[in-house]
């Protein structure tokens, strides 16, 4: 499994290839404009240490950061997401899971049927890797999640608990 980073547009410029978790890319890389992800599912962060912005990439091509949907050229960290057999959420309306309560097993394309957007305050991941989307239909912002409990927002690095959708990874293709 592999990714490459590229500094210019196009696949131009310096270029850093990445088998693996990183979490400090900025001694490889001053500005991310393009990348090619060769196998496999990664999550790219805007920040070291796997923090601020997140994209979800798949396998293909990318040549400018708007592909992406990024707000700007920096890339600092990244890690592999691995493929599961087995998924399990819980979404709570409150912090600490507390209040209203949704399991899922699959993807969730729109929350405001049965909940508000700003009323997921907490979840648990038992199996599997999710992503949680800012609006409807897995659009805007975007969080990965794995297994542990997270007792409110600032747990997946949310500053505001806005949950339109979710998904897990298994089903982006």
């Amino acid at each position: 499994m592999g990714i490459t980073f590229y500094e210019d547009r196009d696949f131009q410029g310096r270029s850093y290839v990445v088998t693996a978790d990183q979490p400090d890319m900025h001694a490889h890389l001053n500005r991310c404009n393009s990348i090619q992800v060769e196998s496999g599912c990664w999550m790219i962060y805007e920040r070291p240490h796997y923090i601020g912005h997140q994209y979800f990439l798949k396998k293909g091509e990318y040549p400018n950061y708007q592909q992406w949907m990024g707000f700007n050229d920096s890339v600092k960290s990244c890690c592999i997401i691995t493929p599961v057999s087995s998924l399990r959420i819980r979404v709570y309306e409150r912090n600490d899971v507390g209040g209203r309560m949704t399991e899922s097993f699959c993807d969730y394309p729109s929350l405001c049927d049965e909940f508000h957007p700003r009323d997921i305050q907490s979840c648990h991941v038992f199996e599997g890797n999710w992503i949680f989307c800012g609006q409807p239909n897995y659009l805007a912002w975007q969080y990965l999640l794995r297994p542990r409990a997270y007792r409110g927002v600032t747990d997946w690095g949310a500053v505001t608990a806005i949950v339109g959708s979710f998904r897990p990874t298994v089903y982006i293709s």
